[in-house]
């Protein structure tokens, strides 16, 4: 006699409950940038759009990071740490292979024996997280899951590369996810195009230190093709945010706010115009203060504008996050 297996009791949809974020003492201007590069402040504008961005010290680790910006968005969302079901941590940063950072952050939280594994999406990380809890949401597997992307991306920049150098910044940023009795967090539409993955990608593996005196091997960092990365966000990720907002059924008249990957301001630009984002539809720009923070840009912007009141709780937002893969995930959400 075959047994019959319970369907799984989750709640009918899934809402971001609260944000938090954490931004590393440290301000970086570009004129510290320009040290190590022959550019100038206006060209770094001009092609990013970046005027300065955080970089951690010693004591701002991966754990100690997403321990802030996880400790804030617990609170935001009126919840203990006891309440969270699992933690997801999305990094490209965290050098240990083994074991996953999100158990130490769960336990420095205080959260019990939750569910705690790490992903690595780059900059689309926050978006596969996100996805990943709405499902644990529905399916009944955890009442409240802590989404985190955090990045030290100063360790992996190099200052003598003048494409890369100035992209890059530090920070976590974080979202509790929990039950809704209404759809909040829209269709997810993502994928991959491994066809492109040497486009953005660190420069060395680390079993090249096993192999070779170290003294010999410049230390990885992060390496970008940048037009072609810059034409890919511009013409393909417009059609995946598209494709989003069509999932959920949001014309982009309905938006209150955009919140994209902050990669490059002239990325941001070309896709509002591309999707003729209506001007009442404010717009996340952290990357001019913040720069580049992978897996966290999205959690950050986020709560910045909710923080300056750029954007109020209940306001329906498109986000969508791309990079190293490459990968890409777009979603439409209401902001808690």
């Amino acid at each position: 006699m075959t047994a019959k297996i319970k369907p799984s009791k989750g709640a009918p949809y899934a809402r971001i409950l609260g944000v938090g974020g954490y931004r590393p003492t440290r301000v970086v201007p570009n004129e510290e940038i320009l040290k190590h590069i022959d550019s100038s402040d206006e060209w770094i504008r001009s092609r990013s759009g970046i005027a300065t961005r955080h970089w951690a010290g010693p004591d701002e680790t991966v754990a100690a990071m997403s321990v802030e910006a996880g400790g804030k968005a617990i609170a935001d969302a009126g919840l203990s740490p006891e309440q969270i079901g699992a933690v997801i941590v999305s990094t490209v940063s965290h050098f240990k292979q083994t074991p996953a950072i999100a158990t130490e952050i769960a336990h420095l939280l205080g959260t019990g024996k939750p569910a705690a594994f790490d992903i690595s999406a780059g900059c689309a990380g926050f978006g596969y997280g996100l996805t990943l809890a709405k499902g644990m949401i529905t399916d009944g597997t955890a009442e409240h899951v802590l989404v985190i992307g955090v990045e030290r991306l100063s360790d992996l920049t190099d200052l003598e590369d003048r494409a890369t150098a100035f992209l890059f910044g530090d920070g976590a940023g974080a979202v509790v996810v929990g039950p809704s009795k209404e759809p909040a967090i829209g269709p997810t539409v993502w994928g991959s195009e491994g066809d492109k993955s040497d486009t953005i990608a660190q420069t060395l593996p680390w079993d090249v230190y096993r192999d070779q005196d170290a003294a010999e091997v410049r230390y990885p960092a992060l390496r970008q093709e940048g037009q072609a990365v810059f034409r890919w966000a511009v013409y393909e990720m417009a059609k995946v945010a598209q494709q989003a907002l069509d999932e959920a059924g949001v014309a982009p008249e309905d938006l209150d706010a955009f919140i994209p990957h902050q990669a490059n301001m002239r990325i941001i630009d070309s896709m509002i115009k591309t999707l003729k984002l209506p001007e009442h539809v404010t717009v996340a720009r952290d990357v001019e203060t913040t720069g580049n923070t992978s897996a966290a840009s999205i959690p950050l912007a986020m709560e910045r504008l909710l923080a300056t009141g750029q954007a109020k709780s209940g306001d329906t937002a498109l986000v969508i996050g791309f990079g190293a893969g490459l990968v890409y995930a777009a979603t439409v959400v209401t902001l808690p």
